[in-house]
């Protein structure tokens, strides 16, 4: 199991995990904003098939050459599903993107789709054959095992989710800035109580933004000291009160707590 995982990260680290070509736009505007293209080349769109079209269901990230990092609640193992990279409008043909099969699906053992917050929400997609790195297409880099963001960290949720509750998905690829919100704040009652797992990480919360329907499975994207891009979440749950409730920020599985299921299914397949 070590060599494979070595080679993986060793072929990550050589092309620059989390470090865009294009550097996107990080000013601390709150309200989501059209990303600049390809600023985060990582982030990929999920797809599946019906009467005949594809259509976007979830966001998520590529952390291999042919192997993406999604949320368990987006994987349905009766539908057919593919994956498009280096993309930024989804409706556009747009050269140096690229669609490839889902060849196989991995759902951590542990998730319940009947009681989301139970946690676990994590899964990999392999893809049919491994992807060309180019500036609109580059890997991204996971945190360090137990890497737990302090609060108010900024932090960049993107995705191709509804532009607000109940509103229609978005064309272009977007962004917004979610600070982190620490354990201790997001578990308090008024908050998200014992729904929380430490397993979890939030984000958001002010009432004004979050994610919603479409971008589950996208990243939580925050800069390290080095200026290095990780993802520390896979987009999970929102409020049912709404996208952007206040006291609710959007929950995010917590990537460093997973870092050895990745490793052992990556490694095993």
């Amino acid at each position: 199991m070590i060599p494979i995982v070595l080679v993986v990260f060793l072929f990550a680290s050589a092309y620059g995990c989390g470090v865009p070509t294009i550097q996107p736009a990080v000013s601390r505007v709150v309200n989501g904003v059209d990303a600049i293209p390809h600023s985060w080349p990582w982030q990929i769109s999920l797809q599946y098939l019906r009467d005949s079209e594809w259509r976007h269901t979830c966001g998520g990230s590529l952390i291999a050459t042919n192997w993406v990092l999604t949320a368990a609640h987006c994987i349905n193992k009766d539908l057919t599903y593919r994956v498009e990279v280096g993309k930024q409008n989804l409706k556009e043909v747009e050269a140096g993107s690229k669609a490839i099969a889902a060849d196989k699906l991995f759902v951590h053992e542990k998730w319940n789709p009947i009681f989301v917050a139970f946690g676990n929400d994590v899964a990999l997609v392999k893809l049919a054959e491994h992807v060309t790195l180019s500036d609109s297409i580059r890997l991204a880099c996971i945190p360090e095992p137990g890497a737990i963001m302090p609060n108010n960290q900024p932090c960049y949720i993107t995705g191709w989710g509804r532009l607000y509750t109940n509103g229609p998905i978005a064309d272009n690829l977007q962004q917004a800035l979610m600070p982190v919100v620490d354990h201790a704040t997001c578990s308090k009652p008024d908050w998200w109580g014992v729904a929380l797992r430490t397993t979890m990480v939030c984000a958001g919360g002010d009432g004004t933004v979050g994610g919603c329907n479409g971008d589950s499975g996208g990243p939580l994207n925050c800069q390290n000291s080095l200026g290095i891009w990780e993802v520390h979440g896979i987009a999970s749950f929102v409020s049912g009160l709404g996208c952007n409730y206040i006291r609710k920020p959007t929950v995010f599985t917590r990537v460093s707590a997973f870092n050895g299921w990745i490793d052992q299914t990556i490694s095993a397949n």
